[in-house]
């Protein structure tokens, strides 16, 4: 693999941050209210000198480069909703949780979708494609705020198998990861379904299955091999959106990570945590879509090459 390609890669990431940095910034401050207008009316002597100290009393475009110059040196500003805090210790409080809840996610929905993909695959319109892929189906059009509260009214309440919400030990990951992986596995299955079929109807499996090879190691491994290119593909913004936290699932299961502190800065107009919180989600999209490229182009070379982008 040619490192000109990754570092092509990461040179592209700076302006897409830029952008992300600079839209936020001005949607945040274009919505009406401010984080000293939530609780109680305060007196505009106080207000004016809380705006004063946070910066919030000079133009927005001077505010800006501002940030942006603090950004450069790691510093993400302080909180204007909790005084003391600033956002680098407010997130790296948060971010620990949604990589354990992601990861857990993301496992359970590879370790469900694909095989189940592969399966329905080798068995095209018999049952056990058409059960498997209904199921599915299902999946993908019950939306996550829907299927939560249905595992914990039938596993929390109902079996009283796991707790309904909270955080602290591994017995809380069940709940939240089975809805976060079921939701992504779903379509990730779907996907692997119809990648594999066409990479089934290729010469080099055909040829395969001429030697006897078991169908098995036919399919797991020779036709998973190319059709597994676009799930690959799939898994880098759907890893992102699991290991950087659900703001749904996150408020439903009150799990104290970064998808929940998410809306609460925004409920509390807290500026400086909305943008950082923000920064950390684009980041990490675009890192996590970097690793999938990067193993798209060590599975087929020509990806580096420039043959497929």
């Amino acid at each position: 693999m040619r490192y000109g390609y990754i570092f092509t890669r990461l040179a592209e990431m700076l302006p897409v941050l830029l952008i992300v940095v600079a839209a936020t910034f001005f949607l945040a401050h274009a919505v009406p209210g401010g984080p000293f207008e939530k609780d109680r009316r305060m007196p505009p002597e106080v207000k004016k000198r809380l705006e004063e100290y946070y910066g919030l009393d000079k133009p927005l475009a001077s505010q800006l480069v501002t940030y942006v110059g603090n950004l450069c040196k790691g510093d993400l500003g302080p909180s204007l909703k909790y005084p003391g805090w600033s956002v680098n210790e407010i997130i790296g409080s948060r971010i620990p949780v949604s990589i354990q809840l992601g990861l857990t996610a993301l496992l359970l929905a590879i370790l469900i979708g694909i095989p189940v993909g592969v399966l329905a695959a080798s068995r095209p319109n018999t049952w056990l494609d058409r059960v498997p892929m209904g199921f599915t189906l299902l999946g993908i059009c019950v939306p996550s705020f829907v299927l939560g509260p249905l595992f914990a009214l039938v596993f929390a309440l109902g079996l009283g198998w796991f707790p309904p919400c909270g955080w602290g030990s591994p017995i809380h990951f069940v709940l939240p990861a089975l809805t976060l992986g079921i939701v992504t596995a779903a379509p990730l299955a779907r996907l692997t379904r119809g990648k594999v079929i066409e990479a089934g109807n290729q010469d080099y499996v055909r040829t395969a299955r001429a030697k006897g090879l078991p169908e098995r190691r036919v399919w797991f491994v020779h036709a998973l091999r190319n059709g597994i290119l676009p799930v690959v593909t799939y898994l880098g913004p759907a890893a992102a959106g699991l290991v950087s936290g659900s703001f749904v699932v996150e408020s439903l299961f009150d799990v104290p990570g970064l998808g929940r502190l998410f809306v609460s800065s925004i409920i509390n107009r807290d500026f400086t945590l909305i943008l950082g919180t923000t920064l950390v989600y684009a980041a990490a999209l675009l890192v996590l879509n970097l690793v999938a490229d990067l193993a798209k182009a060590a599975l087929d070379p020509r990806v580096a090459r420039g043959g497929d982008r």
